[in-house]
């Protein structure tokens, strides 16, 4: 709203509020001249249905106005009406009569949407002809800019499609409204995502938005003998309500879900923060805010967690960062204490946005999404790896992963077989959706992309009890090392006890302790599967020794 709000009050001192702009293109009378000076003001200040309506009216009378016409379509696109918009634009070019240059590149961006990228960049070469001796805004120019390097990375893509295989997930999973942002937990057995579909007939509206309804989040756990995930449903618990919430990452565990909030009328979510519920038993409890250093008073927009824990990754529009919204990672150097927050860097950073992360299990490949220059359309999913010590120059994981459209988060189950993603491509069953994409025959987290027998990963998991009493012992330290004493990994158990580790399959020497009890030192070997991730469990009893 901020963004907009600015916009909006630097927009009144510009031409675009001049009476006059549409008679260069077709004749209004002095009662539409009013009219488009409204529609336009409801236009920047974020009312696209209502700035919609009034160009509609304006229209009536002056149906060739290609002024008219080119508004109209904007407003289709924020209220996803672009099979409309497309048809605005089209008339606005086949009436010809002085036709706005913007006509071209917000037509070329359509078309790049669907994908035909040769098409979209010869109505950005009709943009550069139209705009050629006359005074176009920067912002305009750096817009198409974007355009053009967007489609260019589309066609190289599109030339070198990769062996996977995308699908939708279908209507247990999908709907005719928004879904998008899939979380899944290590095990590949726990998937939640966002949705704006209506719970009941009398779900609210999101009347100062887009007039869509609210966010919610939604669970679906995988049918072991099906293969296939159940009917979707309201996570439950006190996570979801009347305003937007909305899954940003489930921790490998799947014991925690973290989540974006924005309520006016609440003051720590006000603006947009990070929030983390904590399942009890079946439910979840209500969202707690994860507070500072990683909320602040800047839009906060999501967070991931490292397996052990430790490791935070979150976007935000703070200062100190390369554009608008950057990713941030943060240590948690105890349970109330945490490290300063560090901006990635410009290698991944750029001036446009970052967003939806996700840590694989490997612990050092982070996955993301950008609709900078690196992307095919919209928002794509880049790919960075921790090596040698700083970030590697994000890769465009290609094509049919990403596409003109926009892709949303995307999320992998621990053994990288399965990738899960949301996008609003041709032929979903509404606006954005999940698919889920077969990577048996593609090593997403290879440099090569050459498969391997196993990624060499097993999960390691169980809880840890007071000897005599049997409650789970929260803040128990679990360190494991290598048979050469080298430490590989160490976390804190949960309030519940309950303590989670991918690591690679092989022996390993565990180490449990907390003050005032006895220490327990056990070797312990974890298999390497071909089918799946390997599962192991181990659970122990900690007596005092006072």
């Amino acid at each position: 709203m901020i963004r907009l709000l600015l916009l909006f009050l630097v927009l009144l001192s510009t031409p675009l509020f001049s009476q006059k702009e549409p008679k260069k293109y077709g004749t209004t009378s002095a009662a539409d001249d009013g009219k488009l000076i409204l529609a336009k003001q409801k236009l920047y200040a974020g009312d696209y249905a209502s700035a919609l309506a009034t160009y509609k009216e304006v229209e009536k009378s002056s149906p060739e106005n290609s002024t008219v016409k080119y508004y109209i379509a904007l407003c289709q696109v924020h209220l996803n009406q672009k099979p409309q918009a497309k048809e605005a634009l089209l008339q606005a070019l086949k009436f010809n009569n002085g036709v706005k240059p913007e006509t071209h590149l917000l037509l070329a961006q359509l078309i790049q949407e669907e994908g035909n990228f040769d098409e979209a960049l010869q109505h950005m070469n009709t943009f550069d002809s139209s705009i050629s001796g006359s005074k176009v805004e920067e912002e305009t120019l750096a817009e198409a800019k974007l355009c053009r390097s967007q489609c260019m990375v589309g066609k190289s893509k599109l030339d070198q499609p990769l062996n996977v295989t995308v699908t939708n997930l279908g209507p247990n999973i999908n709907s005719k409204y928004d879904d998008k942002n899939p979380c899944i937990s290590a095990d590949g057995r726990n998937l939640v995502f966002t949705t704006r579909r209506p719970e009941t007939t009398s779900s609210e509206r999101d009347i100062e938005g887009d007039g869509g309804y609210y966010e919610d989040i939604y669970y679906s756990a995988l049918d072991t003998n099906s293969k296939s995930f159940t009917a979707a449903l309201p996570v439950a618990g006190a996570i979801n309500t009347k305003a937007h919430d909305a899954c940003t990452s489930i921790s490998p565990d799947g014991k925690q879900i973290f989540i974006y909030k924005n309520d006016a009328s609440k003051a720590e979510s006000r603006g947009g923060n990070i929030f983390v519920s904590k399942i009890a038993g079946d439910k979840w409890k209500a969202p707690v805010s994860l507070g500072k250093p990683i909320n602040s008073s800047y839009w906060e927009g999501g967070v991931c967690v490292s397996a052990d824990g430790k490791r935070y990754f979150f976007t935000s529009e703070r200062k100190g960062g390369y554009g608008k919204s950057d990713i941030w990672m943060v240590e948690k150097l105890s349970k109330n204490e945490w490290g300063k927050p560090v901006n990635l860097g410009a290698e991944v950073n750029t001036e446009y946005d970052e967003a939806g992360m996700f840590l694989a299990p490997d612990g050092k490949t982070l996955f993301f999404c950008s609709n900078g220059p690196n992307s095919m359309g919209s928002y794509d999913i880049l790919k960075t790896t921790f090596e040698n010590g700083k970030w590697s120059a994000p890769v465009n994981l290609g094509y049919p992963i990403n596409t003109g459209s926009k892709e949303g988060q995307i999320t992998l189950s621990a053994d990288a077989r399965f990738a899960y993603v949301s996008s609003n491509r041709k032929g979903g069953l509404g606006e954005s959706d999940v698919y889920m994409i077969d990577l048996k025959e593609y090593a997403i987290l290879e440099k090569d992309g050459r498969p391997k027998t196993n990624n060499g990963l097993s999960i390691l998991k169980g809880t840890i009890r007071e000897g005599y009493e049997g409650y789970g012992m929260q803040d128990t330290e679990i360190k494991v090392t290598n048979l050469s004493n080298q430490e590989v990994s160490t976390t804190l158990t949960n309030e519940n006890g309950e303590y989670f580790f991918t690591l690679k399959g092989g022996q390993y020497q565990l180490e449990i302790s907390k003050k005032g009890y006895a220490p327990i030192s056990e070797k312990i070997e974890l298999p390497l599967e071909a089918a799946e991730t390997p599962i192991v469990e181990k659970g122990y009893l900690l007596k005092s020794n006072l």
